[in-house]
């Protein structure tokens, strides 16, 4: 009996290998542009392959034309639709974002001093 006690035995098989490396934002970026892009070429691939069942696929779809031009190669979103995303995620939604995050640690703060206010005058 010459081997760990069990408990150390488990301690060390859950230490492991080490976490992955977390992705900065710019690397988090470039791979979803690149992904997508792979993607977005097997899709068109897999819309010119015979197994493609065209007719039902443009009966079911709002736009056809549109599909198609995506499938010639034409991109899968207008302009239109990429200045809303850019409105709605862009570098305006981010500032947006942290002064709504000011204001609730705003109203944190002012919770605090409430219950503080409250627990004095009880006492």
């Amino acid at each position: 009996n010459c081997c760990f006690p069990p408990g150390r035995r488990m301690q060390s098989s859950k230490l492991g290998p080490t976490p992955p490396r977390l992705l900065t934002e710019e690397e988090f970026q470039l791979q979803g542009e690149v992904e997508t892009r792979k993607a977005l070429a097997e899709l068109r691939s897999f819309c010119k392959s015979p197994e493609f069942s065209a007719w039902t696929t443009v009966s079911r779809i709002q736009s056809p034309k549109r599909f198609a031009d995506f499938v010639g190669g034409a991109s899968h979103v207008t302009p239109n639709e990429v200045s809303a995303h850019e409105r709605e995620f862009g570098l305006e939604s981010l500032s947006i974002d942290e002064e709504l995050f000011e204001d609730d640690d705003d109203d944190d703060e002012d919770d605090e001093e409430e219950e503080n206010i409250s627990d004095s005058s009880g006492g």
